[in-house]
């Protein structure tokens, strides 16, 4: 039976079963250029913001950190460098190409964690497991966001953090500059690269129709997470929220 309950798909109405194949034909298209892409798109600068998160994280050597949502492995490559051989880091993902993308990725370059495709809405790891959950550039394309977090909430530990790195509302001043950017220049891009404007015309709509720092913040503490917080970077365009377990 079809599931009749609606979502975003960008600025689309689906059903919440048409946006997981959508996502999911995304990804499957943009897996192979999506680190070019992202350094094209960003001047380089998502490293930087991912830098960021793992400095936010607080973790230590030896402790035990899951990135949902991970792709192509940019944050379980320096968590892994981070945490030392005790540490323990598990890369998920959703997409079977990004998730193998990722897995060769770190790979070649001598990083060994944990991987596993599964949906961040059921995560299949046991209560309090965790030290510290990330998810980057990725909340805004799971169908039930309350459900992922609440997830997130459940495998981390007493004291656990949640990081969240996402898009957000950008600096209204500078707003009619980043439309332009995202509405015309992103999908042009991602045309010459990836033969698919489609997707980043979807990638630029998903973040308009995201919650905002203070509508995110609001879903964590739904979720049960205290003392959240968020950081804006690149003014506003990316901000980073985090989130305590107690």
């Amino acid at each position: 039976m079809t599931d009749r309950n609606t979502t975003h798909f960008g600025f689309q109405e689906v059903g919440e079963d048409e946006k997981a194949q959508r996502v999911a034909d995304v990804f499957d298209s943009v897996a192979q250029r999506y680190d070019l892409m992202n350094d094209l798109m960003s001047g380089g600068l998502h490293r930087l913001w991912k830098a960021f998160a793992i400095a936010k994280s607080g973790v230590r050597a030896g402790a035990r950190v899951l990135d949902v949502a991970g792709g192509t492995g940019d944050l379980a490559l320096a968590f892994s460098r981070k945490l030392g051989d005790n540490g323990q880091v598990w890369l998920t993902d959703i997409n079977n190409a990004m998730l193998t993308r990722g897995r060769d990725r770190l790979c070649d370059k001598g990083a060994l964690v944990h991987v596993a495709q599964c949906d961040a809405e059921s995560l299949p790891f046991p209560d309090e497991y965790f030290d510290c959950v990330t998810v980057a550039f990725g909340l805004r394309n799971m169908t039930h966001k309350e459900r992922a977090l609440a997830e997130m909430q459940r495998v981390l530990r007493a004291g656990g953090r949640l990081l969240v790195l996402e898009f957000s509302q950008v600096w209204k001043p500078l707003a009619p500059a980043y439309d332009f950017y995202s509405f015309k220049v992103i999908p042009r891009i991602g045309q010459i690269i990836t033969q698919d404007e489609a997707s980043y015309r979807y990638l630029a709509e998903s973040i308009r129709v995201h919650p905002d720092q203070q509508g995110l913040k609001l879903l964590m503490e739904q979720a049960g997470f205290e003392r959240v917080e968020f950081f804006n970077l690149a003014l506003g365009v990316v901000a980073l929220h985090r989130g305590f377990k107690f």
